[in-house]
């Protein structure tokens, strides 16, 4: 089997892009649209250079909120040439849980200086630092998303694989996302030929199932994606695209 072909340069996002999806969860044998996801570009000039933000958002529409209320943020600022991510931030709250994940990479010592706080069910909260070790082409999980879309899928045979080294609680996983087919589908964007991608964790409970974790991603120069399937632990749901603003191409 051979790779995918990741490309070193981004040629697909730029600042200013803008996607919403609708994300459903199946309750009792019924999908049920419960949450909106937004995936934002912008420019951000820092004295010394100008970097991405990539944002992405998660929260529960407010009929749910009583329910099971999710306001969760990750974000990653990277380089704006290669998607070299130099800071991620996940701040997430579902449901009373509560969350915060800071990384600060070091590319020259291959070293993240990572920051984790927790809620105590007492109200009061405990921090941990800790440096990391990783490899040289470990990124987070914002920036593995973007760099997903950079893939040049259309060089690629149908079964070629291409693995990412992710950290995600201070902990390196391998995700394997492989070439299925083409398939058109129809979405928001108007009829859109499509690849057909799995996404699999090497030795992780998060993702459940073979080939039952799927993402698709437009056949064109900006690879959108409008619509994903994922199984978990605790069942299954999708993400529809929505909206769609300042692509690229």
């Amino acid at each position: 089997m051979t790779s995918l072909i990741a490309v070193s340069q981004n040629n697909t996002i730029a600042a200013g892009e803008r996607l919403t999806f609708s994300a459903s969860y199946n309750m009792s044998g019924l999908l049920t649209e419960l949450a909106q996801v937004n995936m934002e570009t912008s420019e951000v000039r820092t004295s010394k250079s100008t970097l991405f933000r990539l944002k992405c958002t998660a929260a529960t529409y407010s009929k749910w909120d009583s329910f099971f209320k999710i306001r969760d943020l990750y974000e990653s600022y990277v380089s704006p040439k290669t998607l070299t991510p130099y800071l991620y931030n996940r701040d997430i709250s579902e449901g009373g849980y509560e969350k915060f994940m800071k990384y600060k990479f070091n590319h020259k010592t291959h070293t993240v200086a990572s920051v984790k706080r927790k809620k105590r069910s007492d109200g009061t909260t405990w921090e941990e630092k800790k440096n990391v070790s990783i490899g040289s082409s470990t990124k987070d999980l914002v920036t593995t998303l973007y760099h997903i879309r950079n893939l040049d899928i259309h060089k690629a045979n149908i079964g070629d694989s291409q693995n990412f080294t992710v950290l995600f609680d201070n902990k390196e996983s391998v995700v394997n996302i492989k070439y299925l087919s083409k398939e058109t589908l129809n979405t928001v964007l108007g009829k859109k030929e499509c690849y057909k991608l799995a996404i699999s964790i090497n030795n992780s409970d998060v993702l459940k199932g073979n080939n039952d974790n799927l993402l698709w991603l437009t056949a064109d120069a900006n690879k959108v994606p409008v619509y994903a399937k994922f199984k978990i632990a605790v069942g299954n749901g999708e993400l529809k695209l929505k909206s769609a603003s300042g692509l690229k191409h």
